[in-house]
């Protein structure tokens, strides 16, 4: 089962342009022999460190999104954490995540719905009804500014 995970890693300031491209290169092909993924691949370029690593204070930060199983993930990890041109890196599964909330909206829009029905609504909102954000700011005069400011 394909699961979403993204892959942030921070290479060494010292390593290339060139350096980092054959990083993300590899990647992509231990990806593509294990049926994974590449979805998106963001280069951050150089960014301070929140803190020294060893003597490190800068780094080049790519986040890759990919699309893939377990193994892959393990297969990555194991070959990043032998890489000398990287600093650190995390890979984080994302679609956990995604899922969690798509089960809440879709909870809360249930319960809505059930409660307008019950009180003889509609299931859902009309368009025109009193629904919050819809007033005008330029006519919003419930709080004046001046006002109480008068001595």
């Amino acid at each position: 089962m394909a699961r979403k995970y993204e892959l942030v890693y921070v290479v060494s300031p010292d390593a290339t342009d060139a350096q980092v491209t054959d990083l993300h290169a590899q990647v992509e092909s231990i990806a593509q022999r294990l049926n994974g993924q590449i979805e998106k691949t963001d280069n951050w370029g150089r960014r301070r460190l929140a803190y020294e690593i060893g003597p490190h204070k800068e780094g080049t930060y790519v986040l890759e999104v990919i699309n893939g199983d377990g193994e892959l993930m393990k297969e990555i990890d194991r070959r990043l954490k032998v890489t000398d041109l990287i600093i650190r890196h995390m890979i984080v599964r994302v679609d956990e995540e995604q899922s969690v909330v798509e089960r809440t909206r879709s909870k809360r829009t249930e319960n809505t719905r059930r409660r307008r029905v019950a009180r003889g609504l509609p299931p859902d909102r009309q368009p025109g009804e009193g629904q919050r954000g819809d007033m005008d700011d330029d006519r919003d005069d419930r709080f004046d500014m001046n006002e109480g400011l008068e001595r």
